[in-house]
């Protein structure tokens, strides 16, 4: 099964990013967001984002420019009509999630699969709610993707052996490498990741150590590259709170219960690096 047009819907960070990656692996891309605005922001990020890697030597401009040239913006979902794999990179919601498939099921060819770019919610019950659920499949991209090379590739419970291979080989043209991951919340990443912040955010809460300290501790003796704080900013603190409950919810074991100054932050719309504000103050957001 081979997979050369790939649609992306949802045009965010994540979104842009798996656009480049596909076009750089030589796929026809379409870009759709239900926001017109974010899409002339995705390109001109994408752009951005080549031109760095022209600079720093990555791409000749050639790469860079023939990358540019097949990723398509589209302003309607339809478009995905004659693609070989949807990928989706929307909002961390199930409800967002399932409309979106019900109404690409009804829009894609019978052959067409189904990616989720999901970072901690049921494959399977994604699945489900399609005419294909032999042909969805998880797809967890590490932010930044260009940079990244992890792909967590989650199998729903009906995900044939054929689309997980062709997913696979796929992830392995984009310069991934493709790790296995059965349908369990948070998968493995975000499993093991996203408690640790939790954790961090519990030290701060407690009074046990500043923002900077906890971070330091975990740079300088741990030698993480980011302090799991500056990490949450970067990740966003909403997407990590839905992470969490879906932990909370999914296995109802009480280690999983978000920190009450997570959601204070994220009611008072302090998201991190995209809103400006979170564990830490960002000019011009």
């Amino acid at each position: 099964m081979e997979m050369n047009r790939v649609s992306v819907v949802g045009a965010g960070q994540m979104g842009s990013g798996i656009a480049i990656v596909a076009a750089q692996a030589g796929c026809q891309v379409l870009l759709h967001d239900a926001e017109a605005q974010r899409i002339e922001r995705a390109l001109a990020l994408i752009g951005k984002q080549l031109s760095g890697s022209v600079a720093k030597g990555r791409l000749t401009e050639e790469q860079a420019a023939h990358t540019l040239g097949r990723i398509s913006p589209v302003d309607s979902l339809e478009a995905a009509a004659g693609a070989d794999l949807v990928i989706e990179a929307v909002t961390e919601s199930m409800p967002v999630k399932k409309a979106l498939f019900v109404s690409l099921d009804g829009i894609c060819g019978s052959g067409a699969v189904f990616g989720s770019n999901t970072s901690s919610l049921s494959i399977t019950e994604l699945a489900a709610v399609t005419r294909r659920p032999e042909q969805v499949i998880g797809m967890h991209f590490m932010n930044p993707v260009p940079v990244m090379k992890l792909v967590e590739i989650i199998r729903g419970l009906r995900t044939s052996d054929e689309v997980y291979a062709s997913v696979a080989k796929l992830a392995e043209r984009m310069g991934k490498t493709p790790l296995e991951v059965r349908d369990f919340p948070g998968f493995v990443s975000n499993r093991i990741l996203m408690p640790m912040i939790n954790e961090a955010v519990y030290a701060v809460y407690e009074g046990v150590a500043s923002v900077e300290a906890v971070d330091g501790v975990m740079k300088l003796g741990m030698n993480h590259p980011m302090g799991p704080l500056a990490l949450a900013d970067l990740i966003g603190l909403d997407t990590c709170l839905a992470i969490m409950e879906t932990l909370h919810d999914g296995f109802s074991d009480s280690k999983y219960r978000p920190c009450p100054l997570l959601r204070n932050y994220v009611s008072a719309g302090w998201l991190g690096r995209k809103s400006g504000r979170g564990f830490y103050v960002y000019e011009g957001g």
